[in-house]
């Protein structure tokens, strides 16, 4: 297979697809994929398609075609396009009865994506109906073709530019009444199989309506739009798959009201449509009769789609909101997943009414919402022969996790108060059943968090209520009423006559091996963080707890939970209790963790006990959040028990060196532990340096790096710390490059950039003028003008970032360290224009849009180091850098466009001007 050839192409695929040996099918597919990037696969792929030898082959070149089009268009001349487009055409027309779906797809794709690539092709639409309309077989790939057309328009592998795409919606626009009119005749035809010919219409007119190519005066009465609401109308006689074209396309079809200028009230062709679809409600009621779920969601969609298309309106008319009374029908219903269809419905409404803040406006959507929470506390109420607790990750579970948050954005509507007294009113009811009072519970925990402390009404008797439950309560109703005690927190603060009896309670359900003693942790930790000063007086019970974490049924991210909540208390106590607490907590983790060490036997199960991120992850939570008030010049009372630690520290970081997450996790502890003491931990600075440096030398671990800006954070304003520091930061830059020059070394490690370039920051920030003056900012800027490309979120911020905060000391108001600003106006001169070409290369070919803001402040700051005189030949240059047209030779930017973006930039005041002229330009080329 050195030479590629049809029959040796032939040879290759036989092999993959109907071979019996795996590794010569692994050998063929390697082989197959090498030659679809080479440029002989564009005749052998059109001979294949010619010949039809078998299925595999011809799906093989039809696949083969597509993908050379959307990826390796540019290796065509020009002059070859027309004899592509007649070729593909051809076998187009060619496709009968018998040919594979897939392969009328892939060559309906390849069609497409030709015509909307190559810029000499003027009419496609019209030349596709004349050459193909006229023939029966070809009007099922005819329709598929003009389907896939408009849906490719915003491929982010053809990348067309704005201003081919503006020209394509003209061609489409110039082409719907065509295409209009064809697809009517098609749906009419009564020579073709009936069900076929309308799933096809109304799949390619729903296409088209997505784009807007009709207007509106063409989508209310035309035979399309009928025969969909006619299917609808008749769940019964309408097949499932007929049904769900018909439901796409009337989606679609509202989908458009978003341009219309009148309201229901005023156009009568909106008002037509809107009706057209509350007529439905009919319909809905069958599909639920007959129990046809799918066709019952369908509508479940449309009035959902109904309600987002009239938004606006419901805000004006009361006649709008009878689509809301079709949402509130469908949220009525038996099956909860129906109701779930609606949810976003009711997150955006809720946005839109917290953004509005008008209260008369707020009142009109009151009885909807009460509707919806009455609606939610039925569905989220579980089956009453169910035995203990909801599973979690199964679909009820996840189910009621939506409702949680949903709960919690709607509540503000109605009240929270008003809410938790509706569903109180539920649990007095004579002969509430357990899964009503679960229910109930569970809607009053979500809304909790909300309702005012000095509430002195209903909570109070709901509280006493759970405080005196019996163990013969079902298991469910206990695990929710104690959910609700730890959501009460800031009520049971403001009632601490009850804090006692809440935390015997708690404590009596911690101990339990049912199932409650996960809750009881959550709501301990809640009280705890809640209740700080209050439970000062009972830390000798919380030390107990943590030395039995282990005893209780709980898993370790709970126990973790427990902890921090503990650790709250600790950061109140005075100094002489806190050390001895804090000393005694630690360890509690941080002996087992000594064990694990001394042990060479004990296999490390990854969450068990024999795991040390089990005990590491512990001792963090507890650093991290025992942060008492302690002035510079007083010893930290922690300070003593981290020097202690330490030597353990070094010795889990020795011993588990290769583990990246064992070493992630215990950088995180020394983050914290530094962050807690600050300048206190000087005597771990020269130890902890020397190992990290060896460390991330030998297993180039990014979390050495990140330890490192803590330590330059905290120690680099100490001039007596900044050479070492410094010594540090150039050990650290050789196995970094080294890294980094691999191939693809910087899409592979993307933490790695993000936590060097961070680390550059923190020395910019803390010791600016030394850095600079240093030998090693040069190859450090050039590294980062090399990761401007990587398109990875976190490390181009920091690339960006670092930049940004170089760029700054070059600025004429600099006043804290002005001796940097000709060290800088130095750098900037020399680089800035290979920086301006990076970032404008990067932004158009690597960097997705969101990360543009990030470009915009390094330019923004370029622009106050260096003088526009400077500035305008860095962008000219990088601007004639840029392709002139496109892979279909359509010209990308025009002359105009370019000047445009060039003196926008130069012009601009803010960050956000410059990011918006980015977002604008890029798109020329996308």
């Amino acid at each position: 297979m050195d030479t590629y050839s049809v029959d040796i192409v032939y040879q290759a695929i036989s092999a993959l697809f109907q071979g019996t040996n795996p590794k010569e099918q692994e050998k063929a597919n390697k082989w197959l994929q090498e030659f679809q990037k080479s440029i002989y696969s564009w005749t052998i792929a059109d001979e294949l398609l010619h010949q039809k030898r078998d299925l595999h082959a011809n799906y093989f070149a039809a696949q083969t075609m597509r993908n050379k089009i959307q990826n390796s268009f540019s290796e065509l001349p020009p002059h070859t396009h027309e004899s592509l487009r007649d070729s593909l055409i051809t076998h187009i027309g060619q496709i009968d009865e018998q040919t594979d779906n897939v392969i009328v797809t892939q060559l309906s794709l390849a069609v497409a994506d030709l015509a909307l690539l190559m810029a000499t092709w003027q009419e496609p639409i019209s030349d596709l109906l004349k050459t193909l309309a006229p023939h029966p077989s070809a009007i099922w790939p005819l329709l598929e073709v003009l389907k896939v057309l408009p849906e490719e328009i915003d491929s982010r592998y053809l990348r067309l530019g704005a201003n081919r795409r503006e020209q394509v919606h003209k061609q489409l626009d110039a082409s719907a009444e065509c295409v209009l009119e064809f697809l009517c005749v098609c749906a009419q035809r009564e020579d073709l199989d009936q069900q076929r010919i309308w799933n096809a219409t109304l799949r390619t007119y729903s296409a088209w309506l997505v784009i807007h190519a009709f207007p509106l005066s063409h989508i209310c009465d035309n035979a399309l739009s009928q025969l969909a609401f006619r299917l609808l109308s008749q769940p019964a006689e309408t097949s499932g798959k007929l049904h769900d074209n018909a439901t796409e396309c009337v989606c679609a079809l509202l989908s458009c009201m978003g341009t219309r200028s009148g309201s229901v009230d005023t156009d009568p062709q909106v008002a037509r449509i809107f009706e057209a679809v509350c007529q439905l409600e009919t319909a809905y009621h069958l599909s639920v009769a007959h129990e046809d779920t799918d066709k019952t969601i369908n509508y479940c969609r449309i009035f959902t789609t109904l309600c987002d298309a009239f938004s606006l309106d419901m805000f004006e008319s009361q006649n709008a909101m009878k689509g809301l009374d079709l949402v509130l029908l469908c949220v009525g219903h038996f099956d909860y997943e129906v109701a779930e269809i609606t949810f976003h419905l009711w997150y955006k409404l809720s946005e839109d009414l917290f953004q509005r803040y008008d209260e008369k406006l707020t009142a009109r959507f009151r009885p909807h919402v009460e509707r919806l929470i009455s609606a939610l506390y039925r569905h989220a109420q579980m089956e009453s022969d169910h035995d203990g607790l909801i599973e979690e990750n199964n679909n009820f579970y996840d189910f009621r996790r939506k409702v949680s948050d949903l709960l919690k954005d709607v509540a503000f509507i109605v009240g929270s108060g008003a809410c938790f007294k509706q569903m109180f009113i539920i649990l007095q009811e004579p002969n509430t059943t357990w899964e009503s009072t679960e229910a109930a519970l569970f809607v009053m925990q979500n809304v909790a968090k909300n309702i005012l402390p000095e509430e002195n009404d209903v909570i109070p008797k709901v509280v006493e209520a759970i405080l005196n439950m019996t163990d013969q309560t079902h298991i469910a109703v206990r695990y929710t009423s104690i959910m609700l005690i730890g959501e009460l927190c800031d009520w049971i603060e403001n009632h601490s006559d009850l804090l006692e009896a809440v935390l015997n309670f708690l404590l009596y359900a911690l101990q339990q091996k049912n199932g409650l003693a996960p809750a009881a942790a959550i709501a301990l930790t809640s009280i705890c963080s809640a209740c700080r000063q209050k439970m000062i007086c009972h830390i000798s019970g919380l030390v107990e707890i943590a030395r039995s974490l282990d005893s209780f049924q709980i898993n370790n991210d709970v126990a973790i939970g427990l902890l921090k909540g503990i650790s709250l208390i600790l950061t109140k106590l005075p100094r002489e209790q806190l050390q001895p607490a804090l000393r005694e907590i630690v360890g509690f983790q941080l002996q087992p963790l000594a064990q694990l060490l001394e042990s060479s036997h004990c296999p490390l199960e990854k969450g068990e006990r024999s795991d040390p991120v089990y005990w590491i992850d512990r001792a963090c939570a507890i650093i991290r959040h025992t942060n008492p008030d302690v002035p510079d010049n007083v010893e930290h009372p922690t300070v003593a028990i981290l020097n202690d630690a330490w030597p353990l520290i070094s010795r889990v970081l020795e011993k588990y060196q290769s583990d990246l997450r064992i070493m992630e996790r215990t950088c995180r502890l020394i983050r914290y532990a530094v962050r807690m003491v600050r300048k206190q931990a000087v005597l771990l600075v020269e130890p902890l340096i020397k190992q990290i440096v060896v460390l991330y030398a030998l297993q180039h671990h990014s979390c050495f790096l990140y330890v490192g800006s803590i330590l330059v954070d905290e120690f680099a304003k100490s001039n007596e710390c900044i050479s070492g520091l410094l010594e540090m930061l150039q050990a650290f830059i050789e196995p970094t490059f080294g890294l980094l020059q691999l191939e693809n070394g910087l899409r592979n490690n993307p933490d790695t950039v993000d936590d060097f370039f961070r680390l550059a920051s923190r020395y910019l920030y803390c010791c600016p003028l030394q850095l600079l003056q240093s030998s090693l900012i040069t190859p450090i800027f050039q590294c980062a003008l090399i990761a401007c490309s990587l398109d990875h979120r976190e490390a181009n911020s920091s690339v960006m970032k670092f930049f940004t905060n170089l760029l700054t000391w070059g600025r004429s108001n600099n006043q804290r360290h002005s001796e940097c600003r000709p060290l800088v106006i130095e750098l900037a001169t020399q680089h800035g224009g290979a920086l301006v070409m990076n970032l404008i290369q990067a932004s158009v070919f690597q960097l997705h849009s969101y990360m543009l803001a990030d470009v915009a402040e390094v330019l923004t700051e370029l622009k106050h180091v260096v003088s526009n005189a400077q500035m305008q030949p860095f962008l000219a240059h990088a601007l004639d850098a840029l392709p002139k047209k496109n892979s279909g030779g359509y010209v990308t930017a025009t002359q105009q466009q370019l000047d445009e973006f060039s003196n926008t930039v130069l012009r601009a005041d803010t960050t956000k001007a410059v990011a918006q002229a980015l977002k604008t330009f890029t798109r020329l080329f996308r």
